[in-house]
């Protein structure tokens, strides 16, 4: 079977007195028949030439799946009288929404049962959950396409009816008033970007629903959310470096929303509450790595605020939760992420122990105030993911439930992690999270997998994986490059890797895999990297620079066309994100970008093996970027490695709907990477 071969239609592409050809920018009609038929095409090849490995794939579907526990659930937390639990049933693919009123040894009762909601649908999602607080009504969204578009609707709790109330285009999140008739709501526009939120009283038409907020910023989305207090509904408005924060009481949807701060240029912050005070994280007067500050609810400006916890050049403040007698921080110290307990009433602090050279930890769901007790999750590339609960007087630790793997196959004892530091080439030193079997023998045979991401000061931490398990156990080393463009070793290491730093986040990947064969974990015939959307972005940059560096790359829904898209303020996201890549109509970021987009600097010479995978109602990023990208790899490589592209008809950016579904993807890619090691 012959590779599909795209048509080509000449679009020329101008600005700042530079042209483009775009040959396959027909590609975004997604409606036309052809570009149906292409993608259907590409599908067919890719079945084909991975037809060798159906059994294998079968074979890693049932052993990932294997491993998880098919009637799990979640572990139980209690909020006003119920304990609250979502379960899977042995079979089913969706969750299953219940609560327990009081203690844990009532009656069940079903709120949502979302494999029934989901029967006949091809893909289904469920957006959020949420009850009001007199515990009688509940609303739930869902999305039965992938584009993150959700409607709202409301059950009746006493009786179990599902209400004519249904409130389409939305976020998918609802915040109840403490009236238990009103819910707050966000709407997106053509552009999918959030930017209206609305009240909805229950009983009524969602047309006579009451606008609250209107964005008009382009470049802002907004959120809401009620104070852990319960006692606020917030309204945040953020670019990705400025917000603004706006305020009513929960008891009162009709009072005047105040503003906390308004919004200045470079100033983040977030507000949490208790008692007459707002605690809010911020980076005002320079605090590159966030401090926390306090204020009266009653005169909440910049110019009242006091600082609680001050800035530290060395340690990036992540978060924090409050409770009656204690502070809880989470800090970000040489990569790794500590949580810090300030006592008030004596003045005294200390650090949650961990022992792990790499790994990821976080304050978990806590939702009371005078409590002692503290919820946190901990997990490593060796230990699946467990949640504790630590008594901050007493300092001792409970564990309250880990992940568990079935099948019997699974010791940690068997498998070995590593942080090892890699030299950029301007000096930096790049951390790499390793984790291989305590077989794999380091060599130039050995095959690597190296995953990388860098935007968005997202930070890929060190996290277990049932799945990864199927490629350690056969002899691979995976590894994470934890690059500039993330905030791993603090906000500069964002800033540094961002607009017209883009590309140390590309040189860092690349210097890290350079360390690797140099250090001899592995060498470029058994070299692979991974990465998706913005992570797409990176493999598909580092394969321009160095298409010998590496033997193959999967590349999961890839962000590739970068200038085309930046251009196009009618694709979701676009202006949301000039802060992040730059606006291409200065001609300054326009260059830059043009210099590093994967898409415009394909170029007639080898390529590596490459799995590209897309979803056809992705809103993050359109499907018609691999699509391009593809066809025109395909007419202008030189070499006769694998070039597969995969297209999932129907879902969106992630993936498939459905607890077991997405293993299929899993089970396609790393089918694909050892078919290239000839493991299968």
């Amino acid at each position: 079977m012959n590779a599909p071969k795209a048509k080509k239609i000449e679009k020329i592409l101008e600005i700042h007195g530079d042209r483009r050809t775009d040959n396959y920018f027909w590609m975004n009609e997604r409606e036309n028949p052809e570009v149906t038929k292409y993608l259907e095409e590409e599908n067919a090849y890719c079945d084909f030439m991975m037809k060798d490995t159906e059994s294998f794939q079968q074979e890693l579907f049932d052993e990932m799946k294997s491993r998880y526990k098919e009637d799990d659930q979640s572990l139980p937390y209690f909020f006003n009288k119920y304990w609250y639990i979502v379960r899977f049933e042995i079979g089913k693919e969706y969750p299953v929404f219940s609560r327990k009123f009081e203690t844990l040894e009532n009656e069940e009762e079903i709120l949502l049962d979302v494999n029934i909601l989901a029967e006949g649908q091809k893909f289904f999602e469920v957006g959020s959950v949420a009850v009001s607080m007199d515990n009688k009504l509940m609303t739930f969204s869902s999305d039965n396409m992938g584009r993150r578009i959700y409607t709202i609707q409301f059950k009746n709790l006493e009786t179990g009816e599902i209400l004519q109330d249904q409130i389409a285009n939305t976020t998918g999140k609802a915040v109840w008033a403490n009236d238990n008739r009103h819910i707050f709501y966000i709407r997106k526009d053509k552009n999918l970007r959030a930017f209206q939120v609305y009240m909805h009283e229950l009983g009524t038409d969602s047309s006579q629903d009451v606008l609250v907020f209107h964005e008009e910023d382009d470049t802002f989305d907004v959120n809401v959310f009620k104070s852990k207090s319960l006692e606020y509904i917030f309204i945040s408005s953020s670019s990705t470096v400025s917000d603004e924060q706006r305020f009513i009481p929960s008891e009162n949807v009709l009072a005047e929303w105040k503003i906390v701060q308004p919004r200045t240029k470079d100033l983040e912050y977030s507000v949490e509450h208790f008692e007459d005070e707002f605690y809010i994280i911020t980076n005002a007067d320079k605090a590159t790595n966030f401090k926390i500050v306090k204020t009266k609810v009653s005169n909440p400006g910049i110019e009242n605020w006091k600082d609680v916890i001050p800035h530290q050049k060395e340690v990036l403040l992540e978060g924090f939760e409050i409770f009656k007698n204690y502070l809880v921080l989470e800090e970000r110290r040489e990569g790794l992420l500590q949580i810090k307990i300030i006592d008030h009433k004596n003045n005294t602090s200390h650090y949650l122990p961990f022992s792990d050279p790499t790994y990821t930890a976080y304050i978990g769901l806590n939702l009371e105030f005078d409590t002692e007790k503290l919820r946190y999750g901990y997990t490593s590339l060796t230990k699946p993911s467990s949640t504790f609960e630590y008594d901050m007087k007493q300092k001792t630790t409970k564990l309250l439930k880990q992940q568990e793997v079935l099948g019997g196959k699974f010791f940690a004892e068997n498998y070995i992690s590593e942080r090892i530091w890699a030299k950029a080439r301007d000096g930096k030193k790049v951390p790499i999270s390793l984790v291989y079997h305590k077989d794999t023998r380091k060599s130039d045979e050995t095959p690597l997998l190296l995953y990388g991401y860098g935007s968005y000061g997202h930070t890929v931490d060190a996290s277990f994986s049932n799945v990864r398990l199927s490629i350690l156990d056969r002899g691979f080393i995976y590894a994470i490059a934890h690059i500039r463009g993330g905030e791993y070793l603090g906000r500069e290491w964002y800033e540094d890797g961002k607009l017209l730093h883009k590309k140390n986040t590309f040189f860092d990947f690349i210097d890290a895999a350079k360390f690797l064969v140099d250090e001899n974990y592995t060498s470029p015939k058994h070299l692979y990297a991974m990465g998706g959307s913005a992570g797409g972005l990176l493999v598909g940059a580092v394969v321009n620079y160095e298409p010998n560096l590496f033997n193959g790359i999967v590349a999961q829904v890839p962000f590739v066309d970068v200038v085309t898209t930046m251009l196009d303020e009618e694709i979701p996201l676009t202006t949301g994100e000039f802060d992040e890549w730059g606006n291409p109509k200065k001609k300054k970021y326009y260059d830059y970008m043009k210099s590093y987009s994967p898409y415009d600097n394909v170029e007639a010479k080898d390529y590596p093996n490459m799995l590209i995978t897309t979803g056809l109602h992705d809103s993050q990023v359109q499907y018609w970027e691999p699509a391009k990208w593809t066809a025109k790899l395909r007419e202008l490589k030189t070499d006769s490695n694998i070039l597969l592209f995969k297209t999932d008809m129907s879902s969106g950016h992630g993936g498939a709907s459905g607890r077991f579904e997405s293993l299929k993807e899993d089970a396609l890619e790393y089918a694909f990477l050892m078919k290239l090691e000839k493991i299968i």
